[in-house]
């Protein structure tokens, strides 16, 4: 399999860690969407990161839908099955894609938009929505603490991802001191192998 993507995105190390979580074998080609656009649309014309090509060269994009396959090809999930363990996970999970999704938002605004024709209301709004996500991770892992034990599943996985990646490019939009439980797991994830050798930049 080959893995389509710069790591800088939280989509992109999401997939590439959830890969060497499964113990799977891949090839990562580190093609930006902004830089080599026309290069990696040889590969996926919709120029979609994290893109997967399998091994019989089916090429599958998203994140979650790639996981999904991984986990099929793994013969093992990193959710749990009993569904109220299962749901907890995945709202974990869906907080921290959402606030991955607002720090991209709000990083493009900045980066891509010229200043005269940034709308204020709209930035208010998904600074808003970032800071929102954070603070029920937070109450999420105040009730129930996800575990420190020298393993990680998906809801760990993406939630380290997620605030690491808020840190590098949109840290300025949110007090780092009001998330401590969330800022200490991510730091602890962030010292696993794992993720160690799926360096953010």
């Amino acid at each position: 399999m080959k893995l389509i993507g710069m790591l800088d995105s939280p989509y992109v190390r999401r997939v590439a860690i959830t890969l060497k979580r499964l113990d799977l074998p891949f090839e990562h080609e580190s093609l930006s969407v902004f830089r080599t656009f026309e290069q990696f649309q040889r590969i996926n014309p919709v120029v979609k990161a994290p893109t997967l090509v399998c091994d019989d060269g089916t090429v599958l994009m998203d994140s979650s839908l790639i996981i999904d396959y991984l986990e099929a090809v793994a013969g093992r999930s990193l959710l749990p099955t009993a569904p109220q363990a299962r749901a907890h996970d995945l709202r974990l999970i869906g907080l921290a894609l959402a606030a991955c999704e607002k720090s991209v938002q709000i990083y493009y605004e900045y980066q891509l938009r010229p200043a005269e024709k940034r709308h204020e209301p709209w930035l208010e709004r998904i600074s808003g929505q970032l800071v929102a996500a954070y603070e029920a991770l937070e109450s999420e892992l105040e009730k129930r603490p996800l575990a420190t034990d020298g393993s990680i599943d998906q809801a760990g996985i993406s939630l380290a991802v997620a605030w690491s990646f808020t840190q590098l490019v949109v840290s300025e939009h949110l007090d780092a001191t009001q998330f401590p439980r969330v800022k200490a797991f991510a730091e602890y994830a962030e010292r696993l192998d794992l993720f160690v050798s799926t360096p953010l930049m």
